[in-house]
């Protein structure tokens, strides 16, 4: 471990020690710097503060920098659906049923894996469990995922998640018939009180906005794209059950009584950003996979 201090400026002052200590440790992502404050490895003035202390001039704040744990998950000869690959970034089509990155439950067999076994060199920013993964789509749900293969392109992207300027559109089928063509969800997402394993609007959550339209319309389902202004856990999941038109096939916020799909009819077909280190715009589309389309035919021909 290494050891460090800053004594804050008076042009720093009412600053978020967060931000400033960002500023200070241009290779380390703000999310890092909160993991650090978290785990007590900061201190000002050699007390224990929050990620949210607002610093006075003269401040003096220490902070410790944790040796990198060794990788330590699997390479797994997992075959992936890479859409678009250089030096920095990977885009790839995750299949429906892959977990992203492992976890109690799930030590192989996940995306992770299978990236470290096509190439060895991701960022270390969320890890030993999660390298380069930035952003996560649920296990059952299939389509884009963006990978960091180096610290400087995951502090990139993870700022454009941040300032949400990442674009994200979903294909999904919901129970029921919408009547609105277009719409916003705006309800704040959070931890249900009644149950824990599940996400749930209430009044404390998280900020969360889903923007829809209609793509077409079913006796019983409507299918929808939906674009993500903020990337909450579960947030279409929980803002179409939310508004009464949960998501057909979910085990988790949905009926029993639903289409025949393996999990969510839930897919990431859009996925558009700025290249973390060209600043070229880069924007990709995946078809839902085999089984999403066929349902689709199937709700046509019922009408």
């Amino acid at each position: 471990m290494s050891v460090h201090s800053y004594t804050v400026t008076e042009t720093e002052q009412d600053e978020r020690i967060d931000k400033i200590l960002t500023k200070i440790n241009d290779k380390v992502s703000r999310s890092q710097v909160q993991s650090w404050v978290k785990d007590q490895l900061v201190k000002v003035n050699h007390q224990k503060v929050k990620s949210n202390y607002k610093c006075q001039a003269g401040d003096e704040i220490t902070w410790t920098i944790p040796e990198p744990e060794p990788l330590d998950i699997k390479a797994e000869n997992i075959p992936i659906d890479i859409v678009y690959e250089d030096e920095d970034v990977l885009v790839v089509n995750k299949p429906n049923g892959m977990v992203v990155h492992p976890s109690a439950g799930h030590t192989t067999g996940t995306l992770v894996n299978a990236v470290l076994y096509h190439c060895d060199d991701l960022s270390g920013i969320n890890g030993v469990m999660r390298p380069g993964i930035v952003h996560r789509i649920d296990k059952d749900t299939s389509g884009l995922l963006m990978v960091a293969k180096n610290d400087q392109a995951h502090m990139g992207l993870a700022d454009q998640l941040a300032k949400k300027t990442i674009k994200r559109k979903y294909e999904a089928i919901i129970h029921g018939v919408l009547e609105h063509d277009i719409g916003t969800i705006d309800a704040p997402i959070g931890r249900d009180p009644n149950d824990r394993q599940r996400m749930a609007v209430v009044d404390k959550g998280k900020d969360a906005v889903t923007h829809f339209h209609v793509l077409d319309r079913f006796a019983e389902f409507t299918h929808v794209e939906c674009e993500l202004e903020t990337g909450r856990t579960h947030q279409i999941r929980v803002h179409f059950r939310y508004i009464g038109y949960p998501l057909a096939g979910d085990p988790k916020y949905g009926p029993r009584k639903t289409l025949d799909i393996n999990g969510q009819a839930l897919h990431a077909r859009k996925l558009g950003f700025e290249h973390p280190i060209t600043k070229e715009w880069l924007e990709f589309q995946a078809d839902p996979p085999d089984d999403f389309q066929q349902l689709l035919k199937e709700l046509r021909i019922r009408g």
